[in-house]
């Protein structure tokens, strides 16, 4: 799995017409956009995630002499094709939103711009690495959200829908705000933090509850996290792990970080009277901490009650995302250059308005309010328009159009979210690392209102079409509408 060999990481549909193209010679220079239409869990936002390993891809994009043997096998691609792909490597460019930032519906999270053979072959991976990256990346945005201000841990590897969901998904997961994984692999290939403590058999290896718990005090000391609940959380877990700590602060052991770990029962009840408990015997700094099947409601929940803990272990409903198991992200044509090397815009026309795509080739800036630095929307427009501060932006409802606002100069500060990845099939991004991007993600969910991130019924950020690119819309639909 290290060395991601990702060629034939793809749909048989793109080889199949890849070879139509070649044969038609056919391969002039498109432009396809990668997005989404509905935020995952209905939450108001998406985190965009993945954008590494889509660099690792494009790099490493080589049919070798198996991938070709193989094809070959299958008897439905010709020999002159085969020799094209024997040299085949990608030569266009990729733009796209850095990992981390905050992302909203229909606009391009990655725009590549490439002949048309290349940009066919590229979508499948492209699609496959993003949309799972960016669901991992939001629903730990919202778990973390939920705890308001608490450690979550990532500890979902063995209910993961394999390895490499669980070490991606482990990725994301940080990316997203938690604060580490039980992943060893995840630890190493990302340098992320990893946690965990015990399991209930290490408990149950030995005698008596005590004696587990002494002996995993002595090997380690300084994170001395006990499992209370084996056999009785307050009658027997929660005293015996007082006990221990009684002995190391007797004993002058220095506890950096210990408490105790509840993995079952009411949560709440248990914490609040574990807490008690802790407290009475002078531990007011012990860390309780949960886990138990959690997600983002359940943590909401235990807070609303006051449960008392600080740290939550999130597996099996994070990993797998499990109310929202799909991101739902679509490649789309989006323009076809012509003879004269200019770009025809197109488009896709559905029964369902949301499924209308916006033509050209285009841009995302973000709007932000200058007096609060949060995002007030964000607009979808032509790469040649721009849209000076010092000037009043009217903004509007691409479907309900009579829906306005209009931005004072001044009054706003802009920013444009897509950055040059590729150039000429030459990588010219360097991707941070995996906590630099926790980081940035902390900053961009910041940006965003309160009204946005809640858990339920979020409003949404509004994404606006520029005048220049409604028109251009406005007028393919009509000429559509207009062909018999």
């Amino acid at each position: 799995m290290s060395t991601m060999k990702l060629t034939l990481l793809t749909d048989l549909y793109e080889l199949t017409m890849m070879q139509g193209y070649f044969k038609n010679n056919k391969n002039e220079m498109v432009i396809f956009d990668a997005f989404y239409r509905t935020n995952p869990s209905e939450n108001g936002y998406a985190v965009a995630a993945g954008l590494d390993q889509v660099v690792d891809y494009v790099k490493n994009l080589r049919f070798d002499q198996e991938d070709i043997e193989y094809l070959r096998s299958l008897s439905l691609f010709e020999e002159d094709f085969l020799a094209y792909l024997n040299d085949f490597h990608f030569s266009g460019d990729i733009y796209a939103i850095p990992e981390g930032s905050v992302i909203f519906p229909r606009e391009p999270i990655v725009k590549v711009v490439a002949p048309i053979m290349e940009a066919q072959l590229v979508e499948t991976a492209i699609l496959n690495i993003i949309n799972h990256q960016s669901l991992i990346a939001t629903k730990a945005a919202r778990v973390v959200y939920a705890a308001k201000g608490d450690g979550v841990m990532e500890f979902g590897l063995r209910r993961a829908q394999g390895p490499d969901a669980g070490i991606y998904g482990a990725r994301a997961a940080v990316i997203g705000g938690c604060i580490g994984t039980s992943n060893v692999l995840a630890g190493q290939l990302f340098d992320v933090p990893v946690l965990g403590t015990h399991a209930h058999s290490w408990i149950m290896s030995f005698p008596d509850e005590y004696t587990a718990f002494k002996k995993y005090s002595e090997l380690y000391p300084d994170k001395c996290m006990l499992l209370v609940d084996t056999y009785d959380t307050l009658k027997s877990g929660v005293p015996n792990a007082i006990k221990i700590f009684d002995e190391m602060k007797a004993n002058n052991i220095p506890m950096p970080y210990y408490g105790i770990r509840m993995d079952s029962g009411d949560l709440a009840y248990l914490s609040k009277k574990a807490r008690k408990m802790l407290d009475a015997a002078g531990y007011y700094d012990a860390i309780i901490s949960a886990s138990s099947d959690l997600d983002e409601y359940l943590i909401d929940s235990l807070k609303t009650q006051h449960a008392a803990i600080s740290s939550w272990g999130v597996g099996t409903n994070l990993i797998t995302s499990k109310d929202c198991p799909a991101f739902g992200g679509v490649y789309k044509l989006a323009a076809i250059m012509n003879e004269e090397g200019e770009f025809v815009p197109k488009i896709k026309l559905s029964e369902n308005t949301e499924k209308i795509t916006n033509p050209g080739n285009k841009t995302i800036y973000r709007i932000y309010e200058k007096e609060t630095g949060k995002i007030k929307a964000d607009l979808i427009s032509l790469v040649d328009e721009t849209f000076p501060e010092d000037k009043d932006l009217m903004i509007f409802d691409p479907i309900e159009t009579w829906k306005k606002t209009k931005l004072k100069a001044g009054t706003f500060t802009l920013r444009e979210m897509l950055v040059p990845v590729f150039k000429g099939g030459e990588c010219v991004y360097e991707s941070p690392k995996v906590m630099e991007i926790r980081e940035y993600c902390m900053q961009e969910l910041d940006t965003l209102w309160d009204e946005t991130r809640r858990l339920i019924n979020p409003h949404n950020v509004y994404v606006d079409l520029s005048n220049k690119l409604y028109k251009m819309k406005s007028e393919l639909l009509d000429k559509m509408s207009q062909t018999d």
